[in-house]
């Protein structure tokens, strides 16, 4: 690489998963990381959210709720929240946490033969998931971030246990291993999942794993990998923040820029999390404030609308 080109700082992470593991997420498509985070962490995880919620971390597009809302009122009434690590210094902190980002440097792409472990973030979302909240049908990743090399990965960091009865992930075991974007449609179970498209094709959906996993473990998953969540039918949380990392030396055509050949297009909202930026020398662009929002419950909006002047 030219002089003039040359990247960050080396990023050294701790290696956590053994080669099987490896092997076990290349084949799988997802892999399962029991106590990543602590008790302590996902305490500040949990108050941070409300934080958030109350506009503690000011952004143009995040409508906030009233400052007098109470703890349980926003846990009640907030879906998730969007890219809040570009905000707040607290969810970036678990964004880049050592440990979690010490697996993505071994996981990430190592369906290629030369990685060198080098990660960047792309997005956040903090997950409430209230009771009696809808879930969300099969879809992959992938078709919201687009990558080049099929690195794209979620970390799903587990604040609450997750289980059958609020609405655990559900996977489909290797169906990333082709690389095919199934085709998507409007389902026609309302009571079960969100607004959001289904994705629909010829997949075995008797297949379908059900993790179920204690809080502060950590759920990885490729970005091709079916999943989906059902309804939580409970009466407790499941909060979780979902992080979206990919290979740093691949560039990403998520953001078109006019005038620039796709090929040639890198999104640069990122932050390195592991190894080096091989792009440092474009520098780094700040997340789009429009993509920094809130939803809340479609149930419970009625009794709690953010305030007008939010």
């Amino acid at each position: 690489m030219p002089k003039d080109q040359q990247t960050t700082a080396y990023i050294e992470v701790p290696k956590i998963v053994t080669n099987e593991k490896i092997r076990t997420y290349i084949d799988d498509g997802y892999l399962v990381v029991p106590e990543l985070v602590t008790n302590d962490e996902l305490d500040v995880l949990k108050a941070d959210v409300t934080k958030l919620a109350r506009g503690e971390y000011p952004a143009d597009n995040l409508q906030t709720l009233s400052a007098q809302t109470t703890d349980e009122e926003v846990a009640k009434h907030v879906l998730c929240i969007h890219n809040p690590h570009a905000i707040s210094p607290v969810i970036l902190k678990y964004a880049i946490h050592s440990r979690i980002c010490g697996v993505l440097s071994q996981i990430t792409a190592a369906h290629l033969a030369h990685w060198d472990g080098s990660v960047k973030l792309m997005q956040s979302m903090f997950f409430v998931k209230p009771p009696d909240f809808q879930g969300q049908a099969w879809h992959q990743d992938e078709v919201y971030i687009p990558t080049r090399d099929r690195s794209l990965i979620g970390a799903w960091i587990a604040i609450d246990d997750a289980n059958i009865d609020n609405g655990c992930l559900r996977v489909l075991p290797g169906s990333h291993r082709s690389g095919y974007l199934y085709p998507q449609r409007p389902h026609n179970r309302p009571n079960e999942f969100d607004l959001a498209d289904e994705s629909f094709g010829d997949f075995d959906e008797s297949s379908e794993v059900l993790v179920e996993v204690k809080a502060g473990s950590v759920v990885f998953f490729n970005g091709h990998l079916l999943h989906r969540s059902y309804k939580n039918r409970s009466k407790v949380y499941r909060r979780a923040l979902v992080n979206h990392y990919m290979n740093a030396w691949s560039q990403s055509p998520w953001r078109p820029q006019e005038g620039v050949k796709i090929a040639k297009t890198d999104f640069r909202a990122i932050t390195p999390v592991a190894g080096i930026d091989p792009y440092a020398w474009r520098g780094t662009d700040a997340t789009p404030q429009e993509w920094i929002h809130m939803r809340l419950c479609q149930a419970n909006e009625s009794t709690l609308k953010p305030p007008k002047d939010a």
